[in-house]
């Protein structure tokens, strides 16, 4: 971390963190692909759900990212008592997490559906498929956090092929459970969870195994002073999920109450989705960033921070602009994987598409200085 070229070393943790990024994503483009062949309700249902998928990922990743961001600073620092006691703390605030959505699946999803839809269908399927995906939703929390552990100790490629292999495990469970067992969107969601909970199976062995981490949960104290460093060191990834996920519900809300109805919400949930994708392959470079800027913060080797930001912006530079130029191209296309017989569908989502795809390129900047300023202690000015 302290030692190693710059560029070589960042593209070393930056891409296996991508792939986990991108295959994370696809998850609920998956499931949606799937149920689309169900019926258009089925596929309007795991849309609506996807705002409050979405804020699950939030919370799991933004707590993530501020034990991430203090973890690796520790070890940059040379403190492996702390560095150990950030990672047994982030375990339990994972848990916690857990517990939390445990009870929301149990109690809010069901007005969550009917505030955005009049479909009592559409709504009850939703229902189905976004409380098994909050109710069971443990091991999508603790997949998220041990990838992180595992991040802030350059160990990147384990947590890509453990999201590579539960990404398969779900687009094999998917037809079984959708269409051989006849569970319709309930299906999509255990596949889902089954799979996020292999994911964590085999991040587990690398998490507790290994000295640069060697934890020990017998010891384990929860401590106010660092839950409070790793809740404001994750809220800048916390709010920049958050945010989209209300923005997407108030979207569907006035699509159906301004004359779009569900077809207005099918195509901005659809456009959700690919913009969410298309961003995630930035957001798993920076968190392949994040552990070398706060190692060598920690270590004050702050040259060694200021060339791999500028690499950074670099690459944030060209992917934006790819991003953004491909979106707007095919954006009918996109759209069109997901409802490719509903022609008002497509015309709304490319549209929209074609809008969010003109601000694209100002990710370059956001992400890089926003993830700098997290990982280096900032967290205020990041949020």
């Amino acid at each position: 971390m302290g030692t190693m070229e710059i560029n070589p070393l960042l593209v070393k943790l930056s891409v296996p963190m991508m792939i986990s990024m991108l295959v994370q994503a696809l998850y609920n483009v998956v499931d949606s692909i799937f149920v689309a062949r169900v019926s258009e309700n089925a596929l309007t249902a795991v849309s609506l759900a996807f705002s409050l998928q979405n804020m699950m990922f939030a919370v799991g990743i933004g707590t993530g990212v501020g034990v991430n961001a203090l973890l690796s600073k520790s070890l940059g620092e040379k403190n492996q008592y702390r560095a150990n006691k950030t990672a047994e703390n982030g375990l339990f605030l994972a848990l916690c997490s857990y517990l939390v959505f445990l009870v929301l699946g149990l109690t809010v999803v069901r007005p969550y559906f009917y505030a955005q839809t009049a479909d009592a269908d559409i709504a009850e399927q939703g229902i189905r498929y976004l409380t098994i995906c909050c109710v069971l939703s443990l091991g999508m929390f603790m997949q998220v956090m041990n990838e992180k552990l595992l991040a802030a100790t350059s160990r990147t490629t384990l947590s890509m092929i453990s999201q590579l292999v539960g990404a398969i495990v779900n687009i094999i469970l998917d037809p079984i459970f959708i269409f051989v067992l006849d569970m319709d969107t309930g299906g999509a969601a255990l596949a889902t969870i089954l799979s996020q909970f292999l994911s964590f199976c085999l991040l587990v062995g690398g998490t507790f195994h290994g000295d640069n981490l060697p934890l020990s949960l017998r010891a384990f104290r929860p401590t106010v002073e660092r839950y409070s460093k790793i809740i404001s060191g994750g809220l800048p990834s916390f709010w920049r999920q958050a945010l989209a996920s209300v923005a997407t519900i108030l979207l569907n809300v006035a699509g159906r109450e301004f004359g779009g109805g569900d077809v207005a919400v099918a195509a901005m949930s659809i456009v959700s989705r690919i913009t969410m994708f298309a961003g995630s392959a930035l957001v798993g470079f920076g968190q392949g960033y994040q552990p070398v800027c706060g190692f060598n913060y920690g270590a004050k080797l702050y040259g060694r921070v200021r060339e791999a930001f500028f690499f950074f912006f670099k690459v944030a530079a060209v992917g934006a602009l790819i991003l953004a130029a491909l979106g707007f191209l095919f954006s009918p296309q996109l759209v069109a994987i997901f409802r490719r017989d509903d022609s008002e569908v497509i015309r709304i989502g490319a549209t929209a598409l074609r809008m969010q795809c003109v601000t694209f390129p100002l990710m370059a900047w956001f992400f890089p200085t926003s993830m700098t300023l997290q990982t280096t202690g900032l967290s205020l000015k990041a949020s």
